[in-house]
């Protein structure tokens, strides 16, 4: 009989944690562009006639001579995009058919896209769905980050999602237009609609970790069953599907709402690399 287990952290100490995230940021940010102006580097964009109180480092001295009026030049402005990562902290992200469960993978990936965001100079704000939600306000401080992880790391997995209402709480207080990652294994039937009102404002990434018992792939005969977070018992047995992931992935397409499915029992980081780099790595300029 295949044996589940309810983790109550990853194999990892703190300092390999720490170490593996960071790996996983340098391999996320490889080949991006990590300043926080549009184009590489600084883009000039004009010259205009120089005003008291201009610095005089950007005199533009090619004009000044030609025009004979001291001119400096402009550039484009830094625009950060603040990313906001939403983290499934319910039970059902615990309970694994594997050594490392969702949930342990979505800390570390949460971590990672955060430490790559940091070097964008994107803040970064945390919000944990669960019934104690954790959240922090969007920061540049990569102590902050590590703060989080660990608690996160150390977190109460006795809890029911509430990944919907948590969306539809945010929502409304995103006054500039932000990139928002969700991490999760999309259990709670409210999230959906969450996401597509969320979309329509803002850019949403959803990651959705699967164990390999959700596509049926664990084998063994009829069982009976119980989900982690609602108690809902059920019979199936080793080969059932029990979610519909194809269903999951044409509605949040069909919103423009970025989607990927991580397998627990495959590497991710490949697969990862590929879908940010073809989405502009950690945010889209639209």
């Amino acid at each position: 009989m295949k044996k589940y287990i309810l983790p109550q952290q990853d194999h990892l100490d703190d300092r390999q944690f720490d170490i593996a995230v960071k790996r996983l940021a340098d391999c996320l940010s490889y080949g991006s562009d990590s300043s926080p102006f549009l184009g590489a580097g600084i883009e000039y964009v004009q010259s205009r006639v120089y005003q008291a109180g201009d610095p005089v480092k950007f005199i533009d001295w090619r004009v000044t001579g030609r025009t004979g009026k001291v001119h400096v030049k402009e550039f484009e402005a830094p625009k950060r995009l603040p990313v906001y990562i939403l983290i499934d902290t319910s039970g059902s992200m615990c309970i694994s058919s594997q050594k490392t469960s969702k949930y342990a993978h979505a800390v570390q990936l949460a971590t990672g896209i955060a430490l790559a965001a940091l070097t964008r100079m994107s803040p970064v704000g945390l919000l944990g769905c669960g019934e104690n939600e954790l959240h922090v306000r969007p920061t540049l401080s990569k102590n902050v980050v590590y703060q989080w992880s660990h608690q996160l790391r150390h977190h109460n997995f006795n809890e029911s999602t509430s990944l919907g209402k948590a969306v539809r709480e945010l929502n409304p207080s995103l006054k500039n237009r932000s990139l928002v990652f969700v991490l999760s294994d999309i259990h709670d039937p409210d999230a959906i609609e969450a996401l597509k009102l969320l979309a329509q404002q803002h850019d949403c990434v959803v990651l959705q970790m699967r164990d390999p018992a959700e596509r049926g792939k664990v084998g063994g005969g009829i069982f009976r069953a119980r989900e982690a977070e609602t108690g809902r018992e059920f019979v199936a047995h080793g080969r059932s599907k029990w979610f519909d992931h194809e269903a999951v992935w044409q509605e949040l397409n069909h919103c423009g709402i970025d989607h990927l499915v991580l397998n627990t029992d495959e590497p991710f980081l490949p697969k990862l690399r590929h879908f940010l780099k073809n989405r502009d790595y950690l945010g889209k300029t639209k």
